[in-house]
């Protein structure tokens, strides 16, 4: 399947009610593959993703001569020596902004050249601040673009004792060089330039992920962190659910006044997306203001979900998703109009929706273009739980985070056509 396929979700008419665990997450997966990999020894990773993202970034680990063994659905066995080696060829990381921005700043850490590369949208995704902040740091680091591919000349060690980084444009940067901090020759300070800083959850997560690995992180202030020279020790590690995934079940449950169960509390997450289960508990009377900043991959649920609430929303601080797989703000702006004209206007990087609850129950002749974005597909899909015709193109790039989604909606008794463009 591809940009020429179509899903169309047919409103189900009843609330949808039953048992879905949404899929180990994303974020935490790819950390815990990456630091595993530096770590010496075998580490056992329960409860993983399984996806494009989690794909690359393993696929790459072995390329670097990690043993990295799936013994079921949601495990990965990881041994390594403590050591990344050179590749003998590019890596080749789709559109995975995770692996590529931590296995860019993790392969200073390797004696020799590597080269990273990504498909036609990560070519567009920018990594230069972070390319910067490694040049500073001593690292010999090249991109003609600013954008991958990109070229490491690693020395086979991290001889840096500061790394600064402007962590607005994505908290990402700061991750990855929090991560490759604990492989230095000497105690790394990272330092952000501005206070400002993508969502800073993930950094928590980072470093709560880094601790279970045996590093040493003394968060000094809000802008500063000092990492000590530990390396990192194998371990047994449990990967929680993804939050940006059970976003879309805990609207669909919204919209549909339904109960579906997910097996773990809202609460119980540690992401920062699951603070998007706050504004979704009171549709449909949800804020008239939401900031975007501090759980950015949440924000495509929240704007469709708004596009039935009984006032208008506006999203503000988008700015960094229009650098995520697409701009996401104008593919949101995009998908809702299709849905019914004048449904959503941009402002700046604001994003305005015009609520209307009678929207429920109409029909549409939308055909949304995701871009080929995981997120896109996911969100409009619940757009077509209440109007009927909404289809949606390339439904075959949920795979890159929830591979699964199409038959947990299946499962709870959505029914769907398959057709083209």
């Amino acid at each position: 399947m591809g940009m020429n396929q179509t899903i169309t979700v047919i409103p189900p008419g009843v609330p949808l009610t039953g048992h879905v665990a949404p899929p180990g997450s994303k974020s935490i997966t790819n950390r815990a593959l990456l630091l595993a990999a530096l770590a010496k020894g075998t580490s056992h990773l329960r409860g993983a993703l399984k996806s494009d993202d989690t794909r690359h970034m393993s696929n790459a680990l072995r390329q670097m001569g990690v043993t990295i063994e799936e013994p079921d659905d949601t495990s990965f066995v990881v041994t390594s020596s403590g050591s990344l080696q050179v590749p003998e060829a590019p890596l080749f990381l789709g559109n995975a902004g995770t692996a590529v921005r931590f296995l860019t700043a993790a392969v200073c850490t390797v004696n020799g050249s590597v080269t990273l590369d990504g498909d036609h949208y990560m070519q567009k995704r920018p990594i230069g601040p972070l390319l910067e902040s490694l040049r500073k740091g001593g690292v010999n680091a090249e991109s003609a673009t600013g954008c991958p591919p990109v070229i490491i000349h690693g020395s086979g060690s991290v001889k840096a004792t500061r790394f600064e980084i402007d962590g607005g444009l994505s908290s990402q940067y700061v991750s990855a060089l929090l991560m490759v901090a604990a492989c230095g020759d000497a105690p790394i300070e990272v330092a952000l330039t501005g206070k400002e800083i993508g969502a800073r959850g993930y950094i928590d997560l980072t470093i709560a992920c880094m601790r279970a690995f045996g590093a040493e992180v003394e968060v000094v202030d809000e802008a500063l962190w000092r990492v000590s020279p530990t390396g990192y020790t194998a371990c047994d590690y449990q990967i929680e659910p993804d939050a940006s995934a059970a976003t879309y079940l805990w609207a669909a449950e919204a919209l549909t006044a339904g109960k579906i169960d997910l097996g773990v509390a809202a609460e119980a997450f540690t992401q920062p997306d699951a603070k998007a289960m706050d504004v979704i508990a009171q549709f449909p009377n949800m804020p008239a203001v939401i900031n975007g900043s501090q759980m950015q991959d949440a924000i495509p649920t929240l704007a469709v979900l708004a596009a039935f609430n009984k006032t208008p929303v506006r999203f503000v601080d988008l700015a960094n998703l229009r650098v995520k797989e697409c701009d996401r703000v104008q593919a949101l702006h995009d998908g809702l109009n299709q849905v019914r004209p004048g449904l959503a206007t941009v402002e700046g990087d604001d994003l305005l929706v015009a609520s209307d609850p009678g929207l429920a129950g109409t029909s549409s002749n939308a055909l949304i273009n995701t871009h080929s974005d995981h997120r896109i597909a996911m969100c409009f899909a619940l757009a077509g739980l209440k109007v009927s015709g909404v289809r949606i193109q390339d439904p075959d790039c949920v795979g890159k985070t929830y591979p699964g989604y199409w038959r947990a909606l299946e499962f709870l008794g959505v029914r769907m056509e398959h057709g083209e463009v």
